[in-house]
């Protein structure tokens, strides 16, 4: 018999026993403004009563500047995607005498406190590929979100593919250019490319937030969307149009030997009469919130979404993930599901998919943030 733990049973380091919470957000990534916004929607639903917040912004070169637990500093003002500036002194985790983990400054030495668990709200490379992950291992900290091989297997959207049709799920066609392939034999490259059906997305391999992604409806038009890929990363997927709806799922990790939760399904509709938005681009997304609305539930047989939702389960084990994922599926007009990516970090603001799907389904944002900082705290770290 699986008993559900006591969520009450760990008390933190901060006062009256509060968990002391580092939000680590910013990044050295593309994604650098879209970690901001999630970090200002976190911040502002934690339990102050439960959890002491200690918000940490990492900068474009990797420094880490220490703020006051404002979240209407990080909110997206006006048009203007917030940036983390560069601190006068930064701030770096240290290792206790007693096992646990000081928030320093590096200039002078001076203790910001004991940090109890660290939740991770960065996207993109140098935050959501392993790497910052396989720090926090190194120094032992409880982290929320998917481990070091589940991180960078989730950002590569080549290796991404591998482990799904290894998995059994279905996937579209798709080209990988590695830079060396690009440079060296770059008309091979364009004809493996153009053998694939138009119209085509260009992609970069490791980015996300729709940065650099490009419709290509023919081969005259496939270089310059390549090479605006490669502004992002030099590797670059190129994937053929899939015909159909696109559905996500939300999938959320399960306490002890319970298996992985997934919500309802959700399907964003794209509805602007003005042409702009070709698909669900970053403008659409996090620019014009009248460009597209949530159907959670999806319009969708009753068969088929409790098979996207066992899917979704699928495809969180075949990349190993931990804690959460957002898993984006295309429900083709013959009723099957061709999965599309998987996203172990997703955005996190209070109308970001991933909580919607999840509120949608009876989790509210700011339970939803207790769950996530409770399944870091009982994995801890290390093998498991």
């Amino acid at each position: 018999m699986t008993t559900q733990p006591d969520r009450n049973a760990r008390l933190g380091s901060g006062a009256h026993g509060r968990l002391r919470v580092l939000v680590l957000f910013g990044g050295r990534s593309s994604e650098h403004p879209i970690s901001c916004i999630t970090a200002a929607g976190v911040l502002n639903a934690m339990d102050p009563d439960r959890y002491e917040a200690v918000p940490v912004g990492i900068t474009a070169t990797g420094r880490w500047h220490g703020f006051e637990a404002d979240p209407a500093h990080w909110n997206l003002p006006g048009g203007d995607l917030p940036q983390v500036p560069e601190p006068a002194d930064p701030l770096a985790l240290r290792c206790t005498e007693r096992g646990g983990h000081d928030l320093v400054s590096v200039a002078s030495g001076e203790s910001h406190g004991t940090i109890d668990v660290v939740f991770p709200l960065l996207h993109g490379p140098f935050g959501e590929d392993g790497t910052l992950q396989g720090e926090l291992e190194m120094a032992a900290v409880p982290y929320v979100g998917a481990g070091v091989l589940a991180s960078a297997v989730g950002m590569d959207k080549h290796f991404m593919k591998v482990a799904f049709q290894a998995a059994g799920l279905q996937v579209g066609p798709w080209e990988t250019i590695t830079d060396r392939q690009w440079r060296g034999e770059r008309e091979a490259v364009l004809e493996r490319v153009a053998a694939l059906a138009f119209p085509v997305f260009v992609k970069p391999a490791r980015a996300g937030s729709s940065f650099g992604i490009t419709r290509v409806a023919g081969a005259e038009d496939l270089v310059a969307a390549i090479e605006e890929a490669r502004r992002f990363d030099p590797k670059v997927v190129v994937e053929a149009g899939i015909v159909g709806r696109e559905i996500e799922c939300a999938v959320l990790d399960g306490h002890g030997v319970q298996a992985p939760r997934a919500s309802l399904p959700g399907e964003i509709v794209v509805h602007d009469g003005s042409g702009q938005h070709e698909f669900y681009d970053f403008q659409a997304k996090y620019q014009d919130d009248t460009a597209a609305d949530l159907s959670c539930p999806a319009d969708l047989p009753e068969a088929a979404i409790d098979t996207v939702r066992r899917l979704a389960v699928v495809a969180f084990d075949a990349v190993d993930a931990e804690g959460l994922s957002r898993v984006d599926f295309f429900y083709t007009p013959a009723g099957e599901f061709v999965i599309n990516e998987i996203n172990t970090m997703p955005g996190f603001t209070p109308i970001s998919m991933y909580p919607a799907m999840w509120e949608r389904s009876g989790l509210a944002y700011g339970e939803l943030i207790g769950e996530l900082l409770q399944l870091a705290l009982e994995r801890g770290t290390g093998l498991h």
